[in-house]
């Protein structure tokens, strides 16, 4: 009996199926980043207890860049943006937390930033209706760079 012989294939990868890989892998990457609100580089004061926000929470920056005091604020779900002061602070919040009472406003204040300063942005935050206010603030133990 006669053995027939049998044809070798060549090794090949399919690659039909790679573009539904790629598009599976940019929907997980878009899903898994967390998104920051700001990045706006302030040396944060620090503090020995530290509560986390919830997300979402509006956020308030108060820092010195290049000798000026600035502003920003984001409502939680965009970039910081540079507001003008603390009376546009005061219509954004109200906005805010007219619409939903509950959201957590945090404010990140520069150490450098003379505290009256802050404290006009938390008595601004009050005014509007906030009724929950953070300090973000690094614990004693963690080093200036984080």
């Amino acid at each position: 009996m006669k053995l027939s012989r049998t044809r070798r294939m060549d090794a090949t990868i399919p690659t039909a199926s790679m573009a539904d890989i790629a598009f599976l892998l940019i929907i997980f990457f878009l899903v898994a980043t967390v998104r920051d609100v700001d990045r706006t580089a302030v040396a944060l004061p620090g503090s020995v207890v530290r509560e986390e926000s919830r997300e979402g929470a509006a956020c308030v920056v108060v820092a010195k860049e290049d000798g000026r005091i600035v502003y920003k604020f984001s409502d939680g779900k965009r970039t910081a943006l540079e507001v003008g002061g603390v009376n546009d602070i005061y219509l954004e919040a109200s906005r805010i937390a007219h619409a939903d009472s509950a959201r957590q406003f945090v404010i990140k204040a520069d150490a450098d930033v003379r505290y009256f300063l802050v404290d006009q942005v938390l008595d601004t935050l009050r005014e509007a209706g906030a009724r929950e206010v953070l300090l973000l603030t690094r614990t004693k133990d963690e080093r200036k760079g984080r």
